[in-house]
């Protein structure tokens, strides 16, 4: 049984004044997923969230997210999603339990719930031990997971985090990373709005590429790359007293092989796939000693440069 996506947009559009911030946007993310929003600076990320939030009216087309209209329902959108902007917004003046409670009560946290709402995520986000000491105390890591913890205070079933490791170091970005891996186990579905392709490629399970407010890319890290890269790159590591004879073997079949200096493998570019089991079958036989083959899987870094490559060539 297929289920019912949690958010749903048909030619979604908004302008401001001549600019179109968002153009003619078609996704659907699914109960569950971790769905990543990537582009530039002014690609329209920030204003599809604010969109879909309700916070923004479209000029063109229509979202659908948790059944209902962001546009003409925000306000009961909003009591069931949870929201992480770029900056905190946290009150520093007051202390980490403080800025729950307020939070909660703006959330409308039913009061009897509210006490262990707030120790349970004050818990989940490894702050119990700071839950009164004043904000302003905080490290950016900590502020971070405070951020996080006043998101999920209503138990809301879709979050929208933009950036939410900007600025961290990397044990607190690798520490939001697995909470965010977490809740996504646990049931909750994340749009994750990132500059940090590393960090989209590590926790989305689909990506939607932006750039000037169109969708130029739509699927899995994996299904992308078999898109744009029709051809692979094979590392081999062969005995150093064996590379001479595997290159002028793979050189005599046509392959174009090189040695890598660093780490000494040799490299072979632009070998379909399919040919790669008759490869190491080929290279057996010849009694030469293979310690690994490696298919060297493009990076999401290097599927989102060559699709901005191949607009620009079109352009």
């Amino acid at each position: 049984m297929v289920e019912t996506p949690l958010i749903t947009t048909r030619d979604l559009s908004r302008s401001f004044d001549s600019i179109r911030a968002v153009d003619q946007l078609n996704f659907d993310v699914h109960p569950g997923e971790i769905f990543g929003i990537l582009g530039h600076n002014g690609a329209g990320k920030t204003t599809t969230i604010r969109l879909l939030n309700g916070l923004l009216k479209p000029s063109g087309g229509s979202a659908r997210v948790l059944g209902v209209s962001p546009a003409e329902q925000g306000p009961i959108l909003r009591s069931n999603t949870g929201v992480l902007t770029e900056t905190s917004s946290l009150d520093e003046r007051l202390t980490g339990r403080e800025n729950l409670s307020i939070f909660a009560d703006l959330f409308a946290v039913p009061v009897e719930k509210v006490e262990t709402r707030i120790h349970q995520s004050l818990k989940t986000f490894g702050l119990m031990n700071r839950a009164d000491d004043f904000v302003r105390e905080y490290s950016k890591g900590m502020k971070q997971r405070l951020a996080l913890a006043r998101t999920l205070l209503h138990e809301p079933r879709l979050l929208f985090l933009d950036e939410p490791t900007a600025g961290l170091d990397p044990v607190s970005a690798r520490d939001v990373q697995d909470l965010i891996k977490t809740m996504s186990q646990q049931g909750r579905t994340i749009v994750l709005c990132t500059h940090n392709l590393e960090e989209a490629q590590k926790l989305c399970h689909r990506v939607a590429v932006l750039r000037q407010g169109k969708i130029i890319a739509l699927g899995s890290p994996r299904d992308l790359a078999r898109k744009i890269y029709r051809k692979s790159q094979v590392q081999i590591d062969v005995s150093r007293e064996d590379q001479d004879a595997v290159l002028k073997f793979l050189r005599r079949k046509d392959y174009r092989a090189e040695v890598d200096e660093n780490p000494e493998l040799i490299v072979i570019q632009d070998i379909d796939r399919a040919e790669i089991p008759d490869l190491i079958e080929n290279l057996s036989a010849e009694k030469f000693s293979l310690y690994q083959v490696i298919l060297a899987q493009p990076t999401l870094e290097d599927i989102y440069f060559a699709l901005h490559n191949l607009e620009e060539s079109r352009s």
